[in-house]
């Protein structure tokens, strides 16, 4: 079974026929909501609103360990993560759907690992590649299945949020090597792969990262939020072949 986690300009999935809710508890806490289960083309999916169903939560404050910890228990074979960013490479414009291969985490602050008690050895998990090799070639084939356009590779970089960045923190992101900039794909990506879980990020650029396009540009959230309400069609496309392919 497929899990969708759905981001900024993502609090439902208009293509999901939905069946029922359900309210997990976790050791860690609430997640962002109740799992919404139903059928994409008569296959069974799970979908969570990572921000909450009335996006409330702000990226820092998501429960990140509660939210994968609730979609393991259900049983998925493959976790697939709608997220929003910011464009700094020259080739990211709003609009532009990328698929990351790599992350370099600015957060803090944040829960960070399911092995932090006492009661739990210490136990560390091999991240050299952060998204599942596997789920990211589904993806790159369901793309190709609908005619959408999707860009392969590129390093995503998690800030803390909720406040975008400042020019000068986009150029130094830029120097570290990152071509896209986020607030929720940590701990996300670390916690499912220590749970084992096969991940991916359908990246949507929104916008221009602070300072690209024109040292004068300034975001403009109206425009962005636009620019993520038209994108997420595609998005909705790619996954519905997804869904299409993990059945076949």
């Amino acid at each position: 079974m497929l899990a969708i986690i759905g981001g900024t300009g993502m609090a439902q999935l208009e293509c999901l026929e939905i069946s029922h809710q359900k309210v997990v508890t976790t050791p860690y806490g609430e997640p962002s909501g109740p799992l919404t289960f139903g059928k994409i083309r008569n296959n069974t999916v799970v979908f969570l609103a990572r921000h909450g169903y009335g996006h409330t939560i702000p990226p820092h404050e998501v429960n990140y360990r509660a939210n994968l910890w609730a979609l393991q228990s259900v049983n998925l074979t493959r976790v697939i993560a709608v997220a929003s960013v910011g464009g700094i490479r020259a080739d990211l414009a709003p609009g532009t759907v990328v698929i990351p291969d790599q992350i370099i985490d600015y957060t803090y602050g944040r829960k960070y690992t399911y092995y932090d008690g006492k009661d739990r050895s210490v136990t560390y998990i091999d991240f050299t590649e952060p998204y599942c090799p596997l789920t990211r070639k589904r993806l790159l084939e369901a793309a190709g299945r609908a005619g959408e356009k999707v860009l392969d590779g590129g390093v995503y970089g998690a800030t803390q949020g909720p406040r975008l960045e400042t020019a000068a923190e986009v150029n130094r992101l830029e120097r570290d090597g990152v071509d896209m900039v986020g607030m929720t794909g940590m701990p996300e990506a670390a916690l499912a792969k220590e749970l084992g879980l096969c991940y991916a990020t359908l990246a949507v650029v929104a916008n221009y990262a602070a300072g690209r396009k024109s040292s004068a540009h300034l975001i403009r959230l109206d425009e962005a939020h636009g620019v993520l309400e038209k994108t997420m069609v595609r998005v909705r496309n790619i996954l519905e072949w997804v869904v299409t392919l993990d059945a076949d």
